[in-house]
């Protein structure tokens, strides 16, 4: 298997003889969060993470993101969390892109490398700890799980992209693939966090448009995407929110793959009240 690679922001601050333009975009419909903007001066702190400092990519907020937050965290050495969620009903993804994070789940003990993959439902028993000597960076995607009677809540697992081998798009020859972590037809997920690759002019060859809401944050690579009525382009470290029924399309420009970490909503009824 090919080696991966994940983009992960560094923070620091442009010089002032920087020029201010940039590819930012916020619409109604999509948004677009270039990595030139995940500086020091954006970064947000949480409570009972010690030594952490996170960008925040998305959050529930009138005209944006709807069903869930994401985050990017950076924990010095020694830093980590012994009450990291402080909501019971919030479920999440860990998804590691640089250094070695030790997340120990229901008392035991994951250290997770680069692909480092972890689900965990709402109400269970987790820290994480950075206990090497390096800056560890991970996403933290979170959404409140919506319950339903008679269907049971899923079990939190670990695992690491790089164990699992990518399913192929139908017709597609392998040029368009996604890594899965559960099941889609498993109907105890209510949010999937998957990755999808293109091979280098690999093409989503449709406008998608579809009642899931997505997340997007390019880990590797560089595309053009056709949102709503806009043609704009992406390269590894930007994020992406597409809001439900955003048209969407893409094709990757290479010379190496395009790859993104993508977050959607899945397996429950539509809301009919706003509550």
């Amino acid at each position: 298997m090919a080696q991966r690679t994940y983009y992960s922001p560094k923070g620091g601050l442009p010089p002032q003889t920087q020029m201010l333009s940039d590819r930012a975009v916020f619409t109604e419909a999509y948004a677009i969060i270039p990595k030139g903007v995940l500086r020091d001066i954006v970064t947000s702190y949480l409570p009972f993470w010690e030594d952490t400092r996170l960008w925040v990519l998305s959050r529930p907020m009138s005209g944006f993101s709807e069903t869930f937050s994401q985050y990017i965290m950076e924990v010095s050495p020694g830093g980590g969390s012994d009450r990291p969620e402080l909501d019971p009903g919030a479920e999440g993804v860990l998804f590691v892109v640089e250094g070695e994070l030790t997340l120990t789940l229901e008392g035991e003990r994951h250290v997770m490398q680069p692909g480092g993959y972890a689900f965990l439902p709402p109400g269970c028993d987790w820290q994480v700890r950075n206990g090497g000597d390096d800056v560890v960076r991970f996403h933290w995607v979170r959404k409140a799980y919506e319950f339903v009677e008679g269907i049971d809540m899923p079990e939190a697992f670990v695992t690491n992209e790089n164990d699992i081998a990518p399913t192929p798009m139908p017709d597609t020859e392998g040029v368009w693939a996604t890594t899965r972590f559960v099941d889609p037809a498993d109907l105890r997920h209510d949010m999937h966090v998957t990755i999808v690759t293109f091979q280098p002019g690999g093409v989503i060859p449709f406008d998608e448009t579809h009642v899931m809401e997505h997340g997007l944050y390019v880990l590797e690579g560089k595309a053009v995407y056709h949102l709503n009525q806009d043609w704009v382009e992406v390269e590894a470290g930007d994020y992406m929110w597409l809001r439900a029924f955003c048209p969407q399309a893409c094709y990757a420009g290479g010379p190496g793959p395009f790859r993104y970490l993508l977050y959607k909503d899945v397996n429950r009824h539509m809301k009919l009240r706003l509550t």
